[in-house]
Order: structure tokens, then C-alpha cells, then sequence
């Protein structure tokens, strides 16, 4: 064990764990990015409640954004994973199943990631609208554009465009968010890590491991969305 190091953890030949913590790494990105995007989806209705719908459903999307803003990101994996199975598992032994029913495990983290990050969606696609100049709206209903035509072609670029720097911020939180579901048992980086470690007695060589892992993926994609960033908003007027 005193010749254990990063080389054995990352190789993939006898002995070695590269190739489950490559798939731990797979597993980390699937989550990440499916939990983004579902946010990133659940986000642009709640800038949306909170920028056009009526006063009901204003104070429902303030309730949602404050909310999960202010409970800790492990604590609604928890209320998603077991929550769920204080449900299903009444209404499966209703239709005569037996056992404990939740969940699968990347579901029940995919989707509570994408609630939290959601709020964070939200707050950010409403700052990105206001920051679209009310000018160029008028202007393209002065053209004749339908609120529909208008809203494909001049709002929704426009306030994506506004939105990438706080989107990449997001990014990067739900990137560590995905750390979190290890509790549900989903094998991603950390989980293979802490199986590492146990098997091993090597916990600080897994971890540094891991630790190395979401340092690439983090650096690798900041990079891509800030070459994005520039690639979008270049030449776009702010105001």
C-alpha cells in the first residue's frame, strides 16, 4: 500500500481504478448537465411568472426563489430522495407492491439540482430581461412583430446573450452541486472516491483524485463558456 499513488488511481491496467472513476466522471457530467438544463428550463418560466404573470403567480415564483435559496442544496437532495419514498411506497403498496419504492437515484439528484438551480435561473434570466434596452422591443413591434415573433427573435436572444455571465456562474455551482448526490448512492466523482478510499486505505490519494477531476471538468468548461460568452456578446450594446 505504501507505493499506492495517483498513477494506480487513474490507471486502467491491473489493480488500477481509471476506469471506474472514468466512469464515476461520466456520471458526474450526465447529472450536472442534465440538472443545468432542467433548471435552466424551470428558470425561464419563473423569470417569466415574475416579469409578466398576474400577483399570484408573482408571489408563487418569489416563494419558490426564496425558498430554495435560503435551504441548503443537501437538504433538498434529502427532502427529493426521501420525500419520495414516503410517497411511492404508500401508493405502490395500495396497487399490492411490496417494499421500499423512491426514486432512482440519478432522477431524484438530477431533479433536485434542477429545482435549486432553477431559483438561481430565475433571478438570473430576470436581471438579463431588464437589462434588454425597452427601445429595441417598441422597435420591433413597431415593425409589425406579433409578442410571439418579437419575443423568438429580439428578447429571447438577446437576453440569453445578457445572461451567459451569470449562466456560467451557474454552471460552476451546479458542476459542485453534482458532489452532493454521492448521499443517494449514485456512483459519481466522489462516491467512487470514498468506495476508493474504503477499499484502499487510501483516502487522501481518492480524494485528491477527485478533487483533481472536478478541477478539469471545471476549468475545461469555464473556459468553453467564457469563449462563448465573448463569441456571443461581441459588438452587443449594453443599456
Amino acid at each position: 500500500m505504501n507505493d499506492f499513488g495517483l498513477m494506480t488511481v487513474f490507471s486502467f491496467g491491473p489493480g488500477g481504478w481509471g476506469a471506474a472513476m472514468s466512469a464515476a466522471t461520466v456520471m458526474t457530467i450526465a447529472v450536472a448537465v442534465t440538472g443545468f438544463i432542467a433548471g435552466a428550463i424551470i428558470g425561464a418560466f419563473g423569470a417569466w411568472a415574475k416579469i409578466s404573470g398576474g400577483r399570484v403567480v408573482r408571489t408563487v415564483a418569489d416563494g419558490y426563489t426564496t425558498v430554495l435559496r435560503g435551504i441548503p442544496d443537501l437538504l433538498v437532495i434529502y427532502l427529493f430522495y426521501f420525500g419520495s419514498s414516503a410517497i411511492l411506497t404508500p401508493i405502490g403498496r395500495f396497487f399490492g407492491a411490496n417494499g421500499f419504492l423512491s426514486l432512482p437515484a440519478f432522477f431524484a439528484g438530477a431533479l433536485a439540482i434542477a429545482i435549486v438551480s432553477g431559483a438561481y435561473h430565475t433571478e438570473v434570466f430576470r436581471g438579463a430581461y431588464q437589462v434588454v434596452a425597452r427601445g429595441e422591443i417598441d422597435a420591433a413591434y413597431a415593425t409589425g412583430m406579433s409578442p410571439a415573433l418579437a419575443f423568438r427573435r429580439i428578447i429571447a436572444p438577446l437576453t440569453l446573450r445578457f445572461a451567459l455571465p451569470g449562466l456560467a456562474n451557474i454552471w460552476q455551482l451546479v458542476l459542485k452541486e453534482s458532489s452532493l448526490i454521492s448521499v443517494t448512492g449514485l456512483v459519481e466523482i466522489l462516491r467512487q472516491a470514498q468506495i476508493g478510499a474504503g477499499s484502499t486505505r487510501q483516502p487522501f490519494t481518492f480524494f485528491l483524485a477527485a478533487a483533481i477531476l472536478f478541477l478539469l471538468i471545471s476549468s475545461a468548461s469555464g473556459w468553453a463558456l467564457q469563449h462563448a460568452e465573448k463569441h456571443f456578446t461581441r459588438g452587443l450594446r449594453r443599456g
